[in-house]
């Protein structure tokens, strides 16, 4: 039945946009339905990658418990995804861009129905790291594939930001909703966070097949297969060696040594990407101040989020012994404001401008973090985490935003590198943050069990969350405050104008 409505919708794979030209895209009303079948279907995609991240966090404690594995073992089963996602998404977008965004969706999201799909079946650690891993590199090319559909169907202006803000929401919320998820599929068991992608997105592949258009026009070149491998080999080693830092000693010959590979294998890449033909980026692309700006943005936002996430997960139910589903409740608000924000988000950006939302949203997202540092081992839902939470989700509300600026200005012909750039920062960073979270709070451990102890020993890790969330709302705000200054005097002087 599916097959034939979809069918249809769909009487050719020509070029999305109406016969009426661009500009009849800046009225969504006036979308056709495939546009918006297209998008729903994008949007389906992304919402299943931010989902994957965070609803295996609520399942952690069963794996461990389970699997027999420890804390520093648990976080490779977030990291290894984030990394296999953030380690090849610059390739991702290089690929759509050369091979046709379309066709490398379709195989995209087929690798990642199937890894789902093992990872429900496997029972050893090492495996299911193992199929997390090829499920982040599966989401690798998905992600800004996805994203550089939207913007080469979309004209820049008000049609692209309508398109991105419900695009990009999708995304934050599938981070946020995969709590709730999470805890409703773990209460059937762990094996069921991994189960329930699979149908949706083999639903979202039958869908993408027959909406996502041919591409016209693909560019000409060759991939950087060695640049890809450099990247990924340096992010991956870098975080082994900060988990590994507090067993092995942060002085020691082996981690000393590992830091210094780490930066030979990524002054290789500079090398390679300098030299070679077809590079895996153009480092040029990194001058793009928006670029730049809404990068360090989004590592602070993904970073902080992973980092207390991780942390609220082990600590409200391995110590305090809340289910799944109380947990997945009690921080549904964040999920439910970053649903509200599709309504909004677009109207804001279109209004004030990207820079303003994201300096807000990250510096009330920041406080958030400053207000649960206030808990303790018998916490008041009310009173101590409800406010945290409810600022942490108003937070999300400047994602779409972030990814509105990171695109804004860049040629189409290298809007899927743009896109790999920015979620490569977000997936390596949060990657990063949550290693050094996880090294802080291992580093502390002790024998001792108590509510109070395991407080104890996540609370700098928590302190270390808050931290860069604080600095990345600093670091926006600084390029906020100048910005604004600089547009009222150009419209005081716009104004004298006028008057003389």
């Amino acid at each position: 039945m599916r097959v034939h409505v979809l069918s249809d919708l769909v009487t050719s794979t020509e070029t999305l946009r109406p016969a009426k030209g661009p500009a009849a895209l800046d009225d969504s009303s006036q979308w056709p339905i495939r546009l918006w079948g297209m998008l729903i279907t994008l949007c389906i995609v992304l919402f299943l990658d931010g989902l994957d991240v965070s609803m295996i966090g609520v399942a952690l404690p069963s794996i461990g418990s389970e699997l027999d594995l420890e804390t520093s073992t648990l976080q490779w089963l977030v990291s290894g995804y984030v990394l296999g996602y953030g380690g090849l998404l610059l390739l991702g977008g290089r690929t759509a861009d050369l091979l046709g965004r379309r066709k490398v969706f379709l195989i995209a999201l087929a690798v990642f129905a199937l890894a789902s799909l093992a990872g429900a079946l496997v029972s050893s650690g090492p495996l299911l790291i193992l199929t997390r891993f090829i499920k982040g590199l599966a989401a690798a090319f998905t992600a800004p594939t996805g994203l550089s559909i939207i913007t080469t169907n979309f004209p820049e202006g008000p049609a692209r930001n309508k398109a991105l803000s419900i695009y990009t929401v999708f995304g934050a919320g599938g981070y946020s909703m995969g709590l709730l998820f999470g805890g409703l599929m773990t209460g059937l068991g762990w094996r069921w966070t991994f189960l329930l992608p699979v149908p949706i997105a083999l639903a979202a592949l039958i869908a993408a097949f027959y909406l996502v258009p041919k591409d016209k026009h693909v560019e000409e070149g060759g991939h950087d297969l060695l640049g890809a491998l450099l990247s990924t080999a340096g992010m991956l080693l870098l975080v082994y060696t900060v988990v590994t830092a507090p067993e092995v000693g942060w002085t020691s010959f082996r981690t000393l040594g590992s830091f210094a590979a780490v930066v030979i294998l990524f002054a290789a890449f500079v090398a390679v990407e300098k030299r070679v033909r077809y590079p895996l980026i153009r480092l040029g692309i990194l001058k793009k101040g928006t670029l730049v700006r809404a990068s360090l943005a989004i590592i602070a936002v993904g970073g902080s989020y992973f980092s207390w996430q991780f942390i609220t997960t082990l600590y409200l139910q391995d110590t305090l012994g809340w289910s799944p589903l109380k947990l997945a409740l009690a921080l549904l608000p964040v999920g439910l404001l970053v649903v509200a924000s599709a309504f909004v988000s677009d109207k804001l950006v279109d209004r004030f401008g990207t820079g303003p939302i994201i300096a807000v949203t990250m510096v009330v997202m920041g406080i958030g973090y400053l207000l649960y540092l206030r808990i303790d081992t018998d916490p008041n839902y009310l009173t101590v985490l409800l406010p945290a939470v409810l600022l942490v989700g108003i937070g999300w509300v400047g994602f779409p935003a972030i990814n509105i600026q990171a695109t804004s200005g860049i040629d189409d012909d290298e809007q899927g590198l743009a896109a790999g750039v920015l979620q490569t920062a977000m997936q390596v960073g949060a990657a990063i943050v949550l290693a050094v979270t996880t090294a802080i709070v291992t580093s502390g451990a002790h024998t001792d069990k108590s509510p109070q102890a395991m407080l104890d020993t996540y609370r700098p890790g928590l302190e270390f969350a808050a931290g860069v969330a604080i600095v990345g709302a600093l670091v926006a705000l600084t390029v906020f405050l100048p910005n604004l200054r600089a547009r009222r005097a150009a419209e005081r002087e716009a104004e004298v104008e006028l008057v003389g």
